[in-house]
C-alpha cells in the first residue's frame, strides 16, 4: 500500500478475496460459447484465444517466479542481497490482477471497437507497425510517466506501493495501484489500437507484443544478471535499446535514476542514467555461486508439494502446507513435475537465509515421502543424500543436518552410513535428535506424572523415554513388544516408570510415526497429542489438542524468510534444522548422527542462547 492512497489505489474485485477470479467467468463462457455454436464465418478466433492467452500469461510469468527464486537461492550472479520477506510477498500476492484486467479489457474492446474482432493469424505491417510505435511513442511517454510517478504527490499515494520492493522479484514489476495500471494499460494499448485502426491488427502481433512486455518486465525484475557481455560488444548500440536487470534493479536501490522503460536510450539523453550501471552489470556478471556454512537438507512430501516451496507458488509457500482440493485439477502438472524430478534426479537448492554471519541454505532431494515408505528406493536415496553430503563438503560447507525422513534407521541408521563411509569429512553431520528430545521435553505440561507413548519405537522415542523415566514421569506403553524393547533397553532404570496399559486414560500423548486414526478416536476429550516425529500425524478429533512436531521460533535477525517449512507456522523452524544452526553457532566439532547422541539439555540451552524460542502449547480457543 502506498504511503497516502489515492483514489482508485484498490482493485475492483478485493472484496472477493480467492473468488475474484470469477468476474472473468461471463465473458469466458460467452465466448468458448460462441465459438463453438456459431456458424464458422461468425467465429472470431481473436477473442476466443483471449482467455487461453490469459493463462500463458500466467504460466509465463510463474516460470519467470520459480526461475529468479531458484538462482537467487544459488547466488551466482545475484544484484541485491538485502532479504525478501513475509510482508513483501503478501504485498505481491494479487499479481495476476493485471492478467484479469487486461482480459476484461481485451473482451470489452473486441465487442466495441470497431475492427477490434476476427484478426487474421499474421500480418508483418502490423508486427513492423507495433513496433516501431513501441519503440517510439510508448518507450517516450512510459520515461515521463515514470518521472511524474516520482513527483512526491504521485509518488506517495500510487508509485510508492511499488517501490516497496528494495529487492525485486518478477512479480514485482506488476505491484501497483489499479489507477496505475489503467495509466500503464492505455500507454500500452497505443501500438494495439493503431493496428486496430489501420487494419494491420493480428493475433500473432497482440500475442507477441503483450508476451514482449511481460518477458521485459519479468527480466527486470529477477534480481540476477544473466545478459552476456558478449551482446554488447558485437552490437554497441543495444545498451540504448535494451536494458539489463541490473539496470533496472538500480532504479529500485537509488530510486531517481534508470527511469526508462526497457529502453534505456531517454535515460542517456535526459542524463537520469546511474553512472554505477556498468560496473553493477560487469560485477554481477562475475558473481560466483554462493557456499553455505550451513545445508539443511529435506526432500519433497507429497505430489503437490511442489507447489508449497519456495520455488513453487510464492503465496502458497508464505503460508503452512495444507491440502487444497483445486490442486487436483492440475493433476496434469503435478504428474510432468513428478517425471522432471524423477529424470532429473539431482538434489536442488530451494532456500537461502542469513543468520548472524552464517550463510544458510537448504537443499531438496528430488523424492517424495511415499518413496522413503518403499525399501526398493532406499538405494536410490542413499546415493542422493550421499552424493549432497559430498557436495556440501566440496563447498566447504560446515554443518549438514538431515531433515524429514533423510535420516530413517532402516534408510542409513541415522546418517551412520555416511559417517562410516566417508570417516574423512570435514563437514558435520547432524540428525538434530538431541535438541527434538529437548523440544518433545519442554512441551510437556508441568506437573505431568503419566504419558501414553505411542507411535514407531525411534532414536528420539527412546532417549525421550529414557529423560523421562530420570524425572519420575511414568511411561505407559500399549504393546507388549515396545514394552520389551524399552524395559530391556534401560532395564532396572526404567523399570518403576513403565508400565503396560490396556486403556487409552492418559490425557499427554506423545507420538510418533504408526500413530493410527482408530487409537486417536478412542483418546479420551482434551488430550493432548505432542508429536516427536518428523512428520505429523492426521488431526482426527477436533476436541483434542494437537501440538505441533518438534519446532522453534527464530529470532528476527533471521534473514530472508519468506517460506514456511512444511506444515509450520511463519519464522518457525524444525528442531532438527536449528540443531544444524547451532552446531554451526557453537563449533560443535563432533557429528550427531548414528545412534550415538548430544546432550539434550546443551542443545537445549544453545539454542535459547541463540534467540529461538520454544512454541506455546495449543489452547482450547484455537483448537476449536
Amino acid at each position: 500500500m502506498a504511503s497516502k492512497p489515492g483514489i482508485l489505489t484498490n482493485w475492483p474485485w478485493t472484496p472477493l478475496g480467492s473468488y475474484k477470479h470469477l468476474v472473468l467467468a461471463p465473458w469466458v463462457i460467452e465466448s468458448i460459447y460462441s465459438f463453438i455454436f456459431k456458424d464458422e464465418k461468425e467465429r472470431d478466433l481473436s477473442n476466443f484465444i483471449i482467455f487461453p492467452s490469459m493463462l500463458w500469461r500466467i504460466l509465463h510469468n510463474q516460470l519467470w517466479i520459480s526461475f529468479s527464486r531458484y538462482r537467487t537461492a544459488k547466488g551466482n550472479n545475484r544484484i541485491v542481497d538485502k532479504p525478501i520477506e513475509f510482508d513483501q510477498v503478501d504485498r505481491e500476492r494479487n499479481w495476476d490482477d493485471q492478467i484479469i484486467l487486461n482480459a476484461i479489457l481485451f473482451y470489452i474492446f473486441s465487442k466495441v471497437l470497431p475492427g477490434g474482432s476476427h484478426f487474421p493469424l499474421w500480418r508483418t505491417d502490423g508486427m513492423i507497425l507495433t513496433a516501431l510505435i513501441h519503440a517510439g511513442p510508448v518507450e517516450f511517454l512510459y520515461y515521463w510517466l515514470h518521472r511524474a510517478l516520482h513527483h512526491h504527490y504521485l509518488y506517495n499515494r500510487y508509485h510508492s506501493h511499488h517501490h516497496s520492493s528494495i529487492v525485486t522479484e518478477p512479480i514485482s514489476s506488476v505491484i501497483h495501484p489499479f489507477a496505475e495500471h489503467i495509466a500503464y494499460f492505455a500507454l500500452f494499448s497505443i501500438p494495439l489500437l493503431t493496428m486496430v485502426f489501420t487494419g494491420t491488427a493480428s493475433i500473432a502481433a497482440y500475442a507477441f507484443y503483450i508476451t514482449y512486455i511481460d518477458l521485459m518486465n519479468n527480466m527486470g525484475h529477477c534480481n540476477f544478471e544473466f545478459i552476456p557481455k558478449w551482446l554488447f560488444t558485437i552490437f554497441p548500440p543495444l545498451k540504448y535499446l535494451m536494458y539489463t536487470p541490473t539496470f533496472h534493479s538500480l532504479h529500485h536501490t537509488q530510486f531517481r535514476t534508470n527511469y526508462s522503460l526497457f529502453m534505456p536510450i531517454y535515460d542517456y539523453i535526459y542524463g537520469t542514467m546511474d553512472r554505477s550501471s556498468d560496473a553493477l552489470y560487469e560485477k554481477s556478471l562475475q558473481r560466483d555461486e554462493e557456499s553455505p556454512d550451513v545445508v539443511h537438507l529435506t526432500h519433497l512430501t507429497t505430489p503437490e508439494s511442489i507447489y508449497h516451496l519456495r520455488l513453487g507458488f510464492a503465496s502458497f509457500a508464505s503460508k503452512p502446507y495444507t491440502s487444497r482440493w483445486y490442486l487436483w485439477l492440475m493433476w496434469p502438472v503435478t504428474l510432468w513435475f513428478m517425471a522432471l524430478t524423477w529424470i532429473y534426479g539431482h538434489t536442488f537448492v530451494v532456500e537461502r537465509n542469513r543468520f548472524d554471519k552464517l550463510r544458510l541454505q537448504t537443499w531438496a532431494i528430488p523424492k517424495y515421502e511415499i518413496q522413503y515408505r518403499l525399501q526398493w528406493q532406499n538405494k536410490s536415496i542413499n546415493s542422493l543424500i550421499e552424493e549432497a553430503i559430498i557436495e556440501a563438503e566440496v563447498k566447504g560447507a560446515k554443518v549438514l543436518t538431515l531433515g524429514l525422513l533423510n535420516q530413517g534407521e532402516k534408510l542409513n541408521k541415522y546418517g551412520g552410513l555416511y559417517i562410516h563411509k566417508h570417516s574423512q569429512l570435514k563437514m558435520k553431520l547432524v540428525d538434530g535428535s538431541s535438541l527434538a528430545v529437548a523440544v518433545v521435553l519442554n512441551s510437556i505440561p508441568k506437573g505431568t506424572t503419566q504419558v501414553l507413548l505411542r507411535g514407531n519405537l525411534t532414536k528420539v522415542a527412546y532417549a525421550i523415554f529414557f529423560a523421562l523415566c530420570e524425572k519420575g514421569i511414568q511411561v505407559a506403553v500399549m504393546r507388549g513388544d515396545e514394552y520389551d524393547k524399552l524395559n530391556k533397553s534401560f532395564n532396572d532404570k526404567s523399570q518403576n516408570n513403565l508400565v503396560l496399559i490396556g486403556s487409552f486414560s492418559p490425557k499427554i500423548w506423545l507420538v510418533g510415526d504408526g500413530l493410527t486414526d482408530e487409537e486417536q478416536l478412542k483418546a479420551p476429550k482434551e488430550t493432548l497429542f505432542i508429536p516427536f516425529s518428523q512428520i505429523p500425524p492426521k488431526e482426527v478429533r477436533e476436541d483434542c489438542f494437537y501440538h505441533s512436531t518438534p519446532a522453534m521460533s527464530t529470532p528476527m535477525s533471521l534473514e530472508n524468510v519468506d517460506s514456511c517449512e512444511n506444515w509450520l507456522p511463519r519464522r518457525v523452524m524444525s528442531a532438527w534444522r536449528v540443531a544444524g544452526i547451532v552446531h554451526a553457532l557453537e563449533g560443535w566439532e563432533e557429528h550427531e548422527c548414528s545412534y550415538t547422541m548430544s546432550s539434550a539439555e546443551k542443545a537445549w540451552e544453545a539454542s535459547l542462547r541463540h534467540g529461538f524460542t520454544p512454541l506455546k502449547l495449543p489452547t482450547q480457543s484455537n483448537s476449536s
